[in-house]
């Protein structure tokens, strides 16, 4: 089983001490990469476009976005840690996912991304961490993902872990543990099953795919729906089954 893991700070306060627990129960059993922002994905997206029309290979940051971009191919499962910057995710999150735009379900969307399973962690200093897990939220889901956990986490006190009280530290502690027995009771020898929302999007972007494709077949997006055979009859969710 291979695990990867986006961390939306370097910062090892209460996010990443969260996020270990979660992981503990895969550690024996999994391979695991994690990756810490903004240090592996250092450079804001400033909008070029050019993974949308020249390819994602033409990304002035396509050293960093390749390397990351494997791992979640590989992956069985994707946890995304953030804490909550003004009732969002952090900036480094943020730019890591601009980074993406290219592989969402209306340009081109890799067919590995809709039999995954994903997990978003967030906390923060009173509210905000449920808006921060919907900013992750979106773009996996717009990837392709249809089984996402969510852990949301509302601190009271302070921001580091150690000066939380226990009663904090335990209720959090078992709020986690209840996400990772779940996740990790899982069947990964087979796909996440791919909800009627995700399909959905899917056939309205299929649309407006093979139109474009008449209209310019050289054109990036449709050229490769058309290759891999979604303006047909073949679906990404049933290749694995």
């Amino acid at each position: 089983m291979n695990i990867a893991g986006i961390n939306g700070t370097e910062k090892l306060r209460v996010t990443y001490q969260l996020k270990e627990v979660f992981l503990a129960a895969f550690r024996e059993k999994a391979d695991i990469t994690e990756y810490y922002l903004p240090k592996d994905c250092p450079n804001f997206c400033n909008g070029c476009v050019n993974c949308m029309i020249k390819g994602e290979s033409a990304c002035k940051d396509a050293e960093y976005i390749g390397k990351i971009e494997k791992s979640l191919l590989k992956a069985d499962l994707i946890v995304m840690t953030s804490p909550a910057y003004v009732f969002h995710a952090t900036g480094g999150m943020k730019a890591f996912l601009d980074h993406f735009a290219w592989r969402w379900l209306p340009h081109r969307p890799a067919p590995e991304m809709f039999g995954k399973r994903a997990v978003i962690m967030t906390q923060c200093l009173g509210a905000g961490a449920k808006s921060a897990a919907k900013d992750i939220k979106h773009s996996l889901s717009w990837w392709g993902i249809s089984k996402i956990g969510i852990f949301t986490g509302a601190l009271t006190g302070d921001i580091v872990w150690e000066r939380l009280s226990e009663k904090k530290r335990a209720e959090l502690t078992r709020k986690v543990k209840r996400l990772s027995g779940k996740f990790a009771g899982m069947d990964y020898s087979k796909p996440a099953h791919t909800n009627l929302i995700t399909k959905a999007k899917f056939f309205v972007c299929r649309l407006m795919q093979r139109k474009l494709h008449k209209n310019d077949p050289e054109y990036l997006d449709g050229k490769y729906w058309a290759e891999q055979g979604w303006l047909g009859k073949t679906r990404p969710w049933k290749l694995r089954l």
